[in-house]
């Protein structure tokens, strides 16, 4: 299941690092949706120069190859954080309290191991791809800048990954339901309901609850 889920905050110096991270995750985002944004503009015109001049944008298949590292990695902190990656969560939405808390930090760390694996892989494919110059086959364009976002994204989310587990620690200690710092977990029906109003437009709500 995938949905933005609620995160609540407070003024620990946890909820405010929470906040401050989150600020940069948001900005990465906007560059991901603005690199979508030029895709579809250069689709367009390759398109239409293709079709009324027959004159199609040159390397146009080596810019999308090369913008599909930053529109896929640049946003996964940032869904991160909003509980947004699909995941298998029929047991843990029957979960409560310290139990839930002890399952999601131990997701958590499992993720956090294999990022801290492909951040050691891909670093090292990138040092390769700018140390022999490696290009794209049509316009030579150079693969470093593309291989460098993806260790720097996954790093973003190994940080991102640091500040959940240590939500989950604190929400074992303190127990309850409602942790601040991470994403809350909701059923299949309420996440279902704030979808659909979210795509409505009736929801007052939004995925940062203040803590009173």
């Amino acid at each position: 299941m995938a949905g933005s889920a609620p995160v609540l905050t407070d003024r620990s110096p946890l909820s405010l690092a929470d906040q401050v991270f989150h600020k940069l995750e948001s900005l990465l985002n906007l560059a991901g949706g603005i690199v979508i944004l030029l895709l579809v503009f250069l689709a367009t015109a390759n398109i239409l120069g293709r079709w009324l001049f027959s004159l199609p944008v040159n390397g146009y298949v080596d810019w999308v190859e090369q913008a599909m590292a930053f529109l896929a990695f640049l946003g996964i902190s940032y869904t991160q954080r909003e509980g947004g990656h699909i995941r298998m969560d029929i047991l843990v939405t029957h979960l409560h309290g310290r139990l839930l808390w002890v399952i999601e930090l131990l997701s958590t760390l499992i993720m956090l191991a294999i990022t801290l694996v492909l951040i050691y892989g891909s670093s090292l494919h990138f040092l390769r791809a700018y140390s022999i110059g490696d290009s794209s086959l049509d316009i030579n364009l150079p693969t470093w800048p593309a291989k460098l976002v993806v260790p720097v994204s996954l790093t973003i989310l190994a940080l991102r990954l640091l500040l959940q587990c240590w939500g989950y620690v604190r929400a074992i200690r303190e127990g309850g339901d409602r942790p601040v710092g991470v994403p809350l977990v909701a059923d299949a029906a309420s996440l279902a309901k704030s979808e659909a109003e979210a795509i409505m437009g009736d929801s007052d709500s939004t995925n940062v609850v203040e803590q009173p």
